[in-house]
């Protein structure tokens, strides 16, 4: 049986959650006081296709971008929490965006995976300057970012050069959560939980992003659910040839692996940081 609920049970309660979102939040009032900001810059015709750009005080022409997908089970969360790593970046030269979605119940799965998607696409054609494009996601948001690396980008009429890929205690197949509450509000059939779960397109994440490194990180205190998922996940991409890394995150839990951004000193920051050559 799937437990998605496994964080919430590993952790006992719902404060823990309230102290996750003030966590996040706290960081990233704190990045917006240190970078530049361009905030609710629309990507998309829709309410919630908006991002938050964090931008280095740099004159170099060697500026990676990070784009952050947000986690929340695909329900909870926005933008608005999601400027936090940013902190360590932008001190280092490196153009942080925050990703907004619609999420459940006003959006579906087909439509959130089309956001992210269009985002990507409106970054880049914004940035074009950039010198490296990564990305990193927390949760849901580390299966979102596993769906925009396994894109069919010819009918985007560009194709995205991701240098590497952060999926931070990520679910890559959906299908256990069908008989979840997590679906509840999703309302996923089979059909979309398949068409959705990056484990059953790693063939086309192949050609899409084969020259992409890929980091599947998964916290030690993660449950055995979102453990498993992430060790299936990376000994797909490793038997498909791609270049991908699984960090197994030591004395961390579901959320703290990701709060944990916020320092520069942290393992998964210094990790980022030497993958753009700014450690």
């Amino acid at each position: 049986m799937f437990s998605l609920s496994s964080p919430l049970a590993h952790s006992h309660n719902y404060d823990v959650i309230k102290a996750h979102v003030a966590a996040l939040r706290q960081g990233t009032e704190r990045a917006r006081g240190l970078a530049q900001t361009l905030l609710n810059v629309p990507y998309g015709e829709g309410e919630g296709e908006k991002l938050d750009v964090y931008i280095p005080s740099t004159t170099s022409l060697d500026v990676p971008l990070v784009i952050y997908l947000h986690g929340g089970y695909w329900q909870f969360l926005s933008k608005e929490e999601s400027g936090f790593m940013a902190v360590p970046l932008v001190s280092k030269g490196v153009v942080v965006v925050a990703v907004g979605y619609d999420i459940a119940p006003k959006g579906n799965m087909d439509l959130m995976v089309s956001q992210v998607r269009r985002s990507v696409v409106s970054v880049i054609q914004q940035y074009s300057h950039i010198s490296g494009l990564y990305l990193c996601g927390h949760s849901a948001g580390a299966h979102l970012a596993a769906m925009v690396l396994s894109t069919d980008w010819s009918q985007y009429n560009v194709t995205p050069q991701i240098k590497g890929a952060f999926l931070v205690s990520g679910i890559y197949d959906l299908l256990p959560i069908l008989s979840t509450y997590v679906n509840e509000p999703l309302k996923m059939t089979e059909e979309v939980a398949v068409r959705n779960s990056p484990s059953k397109l790693v063939p086309q994440l192949k050609l899409s992003s084969s020259s992409c490194h890929i980091v599947v990180a998964v916290a030690q205190n993660d449950s055995p659910e979102f453990r498993r998922q992430s060790e299936d996940y990376y000994k797909s991409l490793e038997a498909a040839g791609l270049t991908v890394t699984m960090e197994d995150v030591p004395n961390t839990d579901h959320f703290n692996i990701i709060e944990q951004l916020i320092n520069g000193e942290y393992h998964l920051t210094q990790l980022l940081l030497k993958m753009m050559g700014k450690s």
